[in-house]
């Protein structure tokens, strides 16, 4: 590892123009100036490997002492003797000794009182060159500036790549007792940055919540009435955001929507982690007489203390951290579906009673009201003649005509994991029809696509639906044709290709439509036990 991350640093260094430290000897390639001030240290080639790397700790090699390279990682490196290397990474870089190779810093500064044959840089960081500095290449700052005393030799360039973008050293302590430890806070010196970025979002939480006192409470009553379909709703939203930029990038036009979207995304998302606090606080504080004890302010206030201090637990810190942010974000996107579809069901009543009256009028009072007014009686006449010849179809076609008319669009329509167990037994017949024939085929979405298809034609439904008693129909009543069983198969590529989103879409469609359904103009129903669909 100490070999490999080193290698790592130094193939960085000529891609950022500054030359390869390793294919630089300290006899050849060094300037004669430096090669005169490293000249009494020229047995250092001779030594055998002798690394000094540490991991979340500092590196130091004292005046008089030899190393082949020193490197630290979540530390810095300090080199008084003679070394071929110097890097830290999330650390600083001090040499007031000899570099034969590079100094290097990344997320760090770098400073430099000594001989560095190489290249001197920082990543993110400065570069800082006393009066005894003698460089024998570069000094490179990227994102960030070079300090130079005018006593400080270089025989190279002197270059700030980026600007001055500030230094890092305030994110080492979190990195290190946060970060490493899978958390996002703790009780730690140097960390006190975060805790103060914590209590201001958890003002902002409490704040949503004392101004959308009742979408906060509406969106708490949905998390913990439909704490399933909360989940289901998050693991949608994770799948179809990324979907939704890529065709708003896809399109051109959408591309100037794309930052109102994100914008709209980063608004739900924080309005979600204040519904998750009051929840956990209201699940807290508990209920009395049916109402609950606080305010939703209150309840996010005391659910954000909670969850503060449940962040400081090693790997679970991070773990609540971003559960709470996925299922706030589906309680949010849930209770939006939820209102818009209950609108929906309120103004729909209202067509079915100015039907009744529509139908209701004719019947009563206006039969001549119409228009073929000389036909009304002509048509009202022969079923006085009728009903003899009604009785006998009341026996006959018993078996077959109500059965035929039962299975409809009007009957209930299957669900999503029902429909889900049948395509998974279709599924499982095609992969071992298939498993056998793996030497001449290897198309089995085809295969199943074009098996679903002519079930849907001959029976109305594939052998899964059938063991289900799910019957496919269209929404118009007539039966299925070829036209409809070959569009509806080659929706459901439309309906799997954006990460199955067409086949979760059962899930919330009123209608318990898929995307291929919703193409085809088909329902899958569920028929009465008994009736036969072979």
């Amino acid at each position: 590892m100490k070999k490999s991350t080193l290698a790592l640093l130094m193939v960085l260094l000529p891609s950022l123009g500054l030359g390869s430290a390793q294919a630089r000897t300290p006899k050849d390639s060094v300037p004669a100036a430096t090669s005169a001030a490293t000249s009494e240290h020229a047995d250092w080639e001779d030594r055998s490997d002798n690394d000094i790397v540490n991991f979340r700790g500092d590196s130091d090699l004292p005046r008089g002492e030899h190393a082949d390279s020193v490197i630290s990682i979540l530390g810095s490196s300090r080199v008084e003797g003679e070394t071929g290397d110097a890097v830290s990474i999330m650390g600083d870089t001090r040499v007031t000794g000899a570099v034969h190779g590079s100094a290097v810093a990344v997320l760090g500064n770098t400073y430099v009182d000594g001989v560095v044959s190489g290249d001197v840089v920082a990543v993110m960081g400065n570069v800082e060159l006393g009066p005894n500095a003698v460089v024998g290449h570069d000094a490179v700052a990227v994102g960030g500036t070079v300090h130079r005393d005018s006593a400080a030799t270089v025989h190279g360039s002197v270059e700030s790549i980026g600007g001055p973008i500030g230094g890092f050293e305030w994110a080492n302590p979190w990195v290190r007792h946060c970060l490493l430890y899978g958390r996002p806070l703790a009780f730690a010196d140097g960390v006190e940055w975060a805790w103060g970025l914590a209590f201001m979002f958890l003002g902002l939480y409490v704040i949503l919540a004392f101004l959308f006192r009742d979408a906060v409470t509406r969106c708490v009553e949905t998390v913990e009435a439909r704490p399933g379909m909360t989940v289901v709703a998050a693991l949608l939203a994770v799948l179809l955001i990324p979907v939704l930029f890529v065709l708003l990038f896809i399109t051109v036009i959408g591309i100037a929507a794309i930052p109102f979207v994100a914008f709209g995304l980063l608004c739900a998302a924080l309005f979600g982690k204040a519904v998750m606090l009051a929840w956990i606080g209201r699940r807290c504080l508990g209920k009395r007489g049916g109402r609950t004890l606080s305010h939703p302010a209150i309840t996010v206030l005391v659910g954000g203390l909670i969850v503060l201090l449940l962040y400081v637990i090693p790997v679970l810190g991070f773990l609540i951290y971003k559960v709470l942010g996925l299922l706030g974000l589906g309680a949010v996107a849930y209770t939006v579906i939820g209102r818009a579809h209950a609108r929906r069901e309120a103004r729909a009543p209202q067509a079915p009673s100015s039907g009744a009256a529509f139908v209701a009028a004719p019947a009563g009072a206006t039969p001549a009201g119409t228009a073929p007014a000389g036909t009304a009686p002509a048509e009202t006449a022969p079923p006085e003649t009728a009903p003899p010849e009604t009785a006998p179809p009341e026996t006959a076609p018993v078996g077959t005509a109500p059965a035929a008319a039962a299975i409809t669009a009007a009957l209930p329509r299957a669900g999503f994991w029902i429909r889900m167990m049948a395509l998974l037994i279709d599924a499982l017949l095609v992969g071992f029809l298939m498993g056998m024939l793996h030497h001449f085929f290897n198309m089995e979405l085809v295969v199943l696509a074009v098996y679903g298809a002519i079930m849907w034609k001959l029976r109305g439904s594939t052998i899964g639906g059938i063991v289900f008693d799910l019957q496919v129909v269209r929404l118009d009543g007539r039966p299925i044709d070829w036209e409809t069983a070959i569009v509806r198969a080659l929706g459901c590529f439309l309906s799997l290709v954006v990460a199955g989103l067409g086949f979760f879409w059962i899930a919330f469609d009123p209608g318990r439509q898929a995307w291929h359904d919703k193409i085809a103009g088909t329902a899958v129903v569920r028929i009465v036990k008994g009736v036969p669909l072979v």
